[in-house]
C-alpha cells in the first residue's frame, strides 16, 4: 500500500471552513481547511493562508475575519469558494455581522468572529493568528471533514511522487 503523501494527509483529521475577511468597504471569502485553535487564553485560532491570494490582502487590511465552520453536506459551498475565477463570490449566500463587521456565512454550522493577533511564515503559507471575540452555533449537524472532499484542492498535484 504505497499510498501518496497528498492521500496520506488527508488522514490528519481537520474541518473546511470558510473564511470571511473584510477591509471595511471590501467583502471576500474562502475556503480554508487549515484552521485550528491554539489557546484558552486568549481565545485563538490559527488560520493557514496563501499569501498570494485576494483575501489574504484583504485580511491583512482589514485585520478581522469569520471562520465560519461547514455543515458534512456542504462540498458545493467549499467548492464554490475555493475558486479563484469567480467576479463576486458572495453574491447568491445570506451573510450577517457580529462584533467585526467580517461577512458571516448565514448557512454555517457555528462562526467564530475574530481579530487578527499576528502572523508567522509557514512554508509557502501565512500563519494568521486570530482572537476570537464572538462566536455562535446557527445550525445543527455534523462538521465537514477535508478528508471528505478528495482532491478538491488539486493539492495531489503539489508533492512529489514517491
Amino acid at each position: 500500500m504505497n499510498e501518496p503523501l497528498s492521500a496520506l494527509l488527508k488522514h490528519i483529521n481537520s474541518g473546511v471552513y470558510i473564511i470571511g475577511v473584510s477591509n471595511g468597504e471590501q467583502q471576500h471569502a474562502f475556503t480554508a481547511a487549515w484552521v485550528m485553535q491554539v489557546s484558552f487564553r486568549p481565545p485563538l485560532l490559527a488560520i493557514s493562508v496563501n499569501p498570494h491570494n485576494h483575501s489574504y490582502q484583504l485580511l491583512q487590511a482589514g485585520g478581522v475575519c469569520s471562520v465560519n465552520v461547514l455543515n458534512h453536506q456542504q462540498l458545493a459551498v467549499a467548492e464554490h469558494f475555493g475558486r479563484t475565477d469567480l467576479p463576486d463570490k458572495m453574491a447568491g449566500f445570506v451573510w450577517q455581522q457580529d462584533r467585526t463587521g467580517a461577512p458571516i456565512l448565514a448557512a454555517a454550522l457555528a462562526y467564530f468572529d475574530c481579530r487578527v493577533s499576528h502572523y508567522a511564515d509557514a512554508g509557502d503559507h501565512k500563519l494568521v493568528f486570530c482572537e476570537v471575540v464572538a462566536a455562535q452555533k446557527l445550525h445543527d449537524g455534523k462538521p465537514m471533514l477535508y478528508g471528505q472532499t478528495g482532491d478538491m484542492d488539486g493539492s495531489s498535484k503539489l508533492y512529489p511522487s514517491p
